[in-house]
């Protein structure tokens, strides 16, 4: 009788354990949702080579730009390479300092992020939706490229550069064209 009741037990036990979600579920939903708010929030825009000018190379997705924006007297700021790579990405970075980056324009070393970088609107993220960006970032594929940047005001451009131009630059620069 003990045996038959020890027998039971287990078997309800293993039968509940085998019910619950494992971790690897959890943080393949986690990892499905950061990639869902990073595609939404156009990351790959800024921080995917070619994305720019047309043409993504999605080999080195999140992996640096190849074109900067220029900021009037601040210099050309070039999206950085966000994947794992320890040397030339984020890779060093834990999960929360990706979090905090995202909140406060701050690297971990305390730099300020690029003033291009919507990290104002990203500091509204829910506490969930921040950790699943960062489990995102830190399940792709690592991409070793240092990329250009920031670029100070009075050095010369070494990448493509996106300029907002006053409309009568612009209309003159199409005039010369012709």
């Amino acid at each position: 009788m003990a045996r038959l009741i020890l027998s039971a037990t287990l078997g309800a036990a293993l039968t509940a354990f085998a019910t619950l979600p494992s971790p690897a579920s959890a943080d393949d939903a986690q990892i499905a949702r950061g990639k869902y708010l990073v595609i939404i929030s156009g990351c790959s825009d800024c921080h995917t080579p070619g994305a720019l000018l047309g043409s993504p190379d999605m080999k080195r997705y999140l992996g640096g730009s190849d074109v900067g924006f220029a900021i009037p007297g601040k210099g050309i700021f070039v999206g950085q390479n966000i994947t794992p790579d320890k040397e030339t990405g984020i890779g060093s970075w834990t999960s929360d300092q990706i979090v905090t980056s995202l909140r406060t324009g701050k690297t971990p070393e305390g730099r300020d992020l690029f003033p291009v970088m919507p990290w104002p609107a990203l500091s509204h993220l829910t506490d969930d939706d921040a950790q699943a960006i960062a489990a995102f970032l830190k399940s792709i594929p690592a991409v070793d490229h240092k990329n250009a940047g920031p670029i100070g005001p009075n050095e010369k451009a070494t990448v493509f550069v996106s300029v907002t131009l006053p409309a009568d630059a612009y209309n003159a620069m199409q005039a010369a064209k012709k």
